[in-house]
């Protein structure tokens, strides 16, 4: 089976992250997933954004928890014309009509803190717009994945992803038996620490393996010849031609 590729944030390269138009256009193309960030708003709405706060991606500051989703919608995403952050809901408009599986990573607040029934309340929008069969979570955080990996409706799709200085501490084998601890039975690997002996020990441990970061045709390249199952990114155009070529 060919390595899938994950619109990262909807394609951050091609277009504003995490917009409506990123969704859109990720959607008319011929990605396996669609990567998206979840936050809660102060009024307990899930919106899709990457940070825990405002300011590097819209015109406003200040945490996305302290807002409401009223006065989140006034608030404008930068480099748009006009367009605010997406709720969970108007993402999965989107792609419901595709064959495009949505890839969401869970997120913690400004302060680290978890987000009270983040997973819960996400599974039920994606549920009603019949999107949970083919929906895979992902976090930085190994419990976040772990609570996912417990919910029997995802059946086993989720990934944790694998901070590099985890692995510049523990290793690779470190992280994959942090992961068998967890439950959890797929890694996801930065580009940087993805090579052919990383590759194998995972293999060779039953572990899955996919890899983010991958934005650069050379790490493109890279990580198919790598043969990963599945890698996130900002530059799915690149990514599909590279692949088929």
């Amino acid at each position: 089976m060919s390595t899938l590729v994950a619109a990262h944030r909807g394609g951050a390269i091609l277009w504003p992250e995490n917009s409506p138009t990123a969704f859109r256009e990720a959607a008319r193309l011929p990605v396996e997933q669609v990567e998206f960030d979840v936050h809660l708003s102060a009024d307990g709405e899930v919106v899709v954004i990457h940070d825990a706060t405002l300011d590097r991606t819209t015109e406003a500051r200040g945490p996305v928890a302290a807002r409401t989703l009223a006065e989140l919608r006034a608030i404008r995403l930068k480099g748009t014309a006009g367009e605010t952050i997406p709720t969970l809901r108007e993402v999965a408009a989107i792609l419901a009509p595709t064959p495009i599986a949505p890839r969401m990573e869970l997120k913690t607040g400004a302060n680290d803190a978890r987000y009270p029934g983040l997973l819960p309340k996400s599974l039920a929008v994606l549920d009603a717009a019949g999107l949970l069969p083919r929906t895979t979570v992902t976090c930085f955080r190994l419990a976040l994945a772990a609570e996912a990996m417990r919910d029997p409706r995802l059946q086993g799709r989720a990934i944790w992803l694998v901070a590099r200085g985890v692995v510049q501490d523990a290793g690779v084998p470190g992280a994959i038996a942090a992961a068998r601890a967890a439950g959890v039975p797929m890694l996801g690997l930065n580009a940087a620490d993805c090579d052919e002996s990383a590759i194998a020990t995972c293999r060779e441990a039953g572990m899955r393996v996919g890899a983010w970061a991958v934005n650069d045709a050379a790490t493109i390249a890279r990580v198919l010849a790598l043969g990963v199952e599945v890698f996130t990114t900002d530059d799915p155009v690149t990514a599909l031609r590279l692949r088929g070529a």
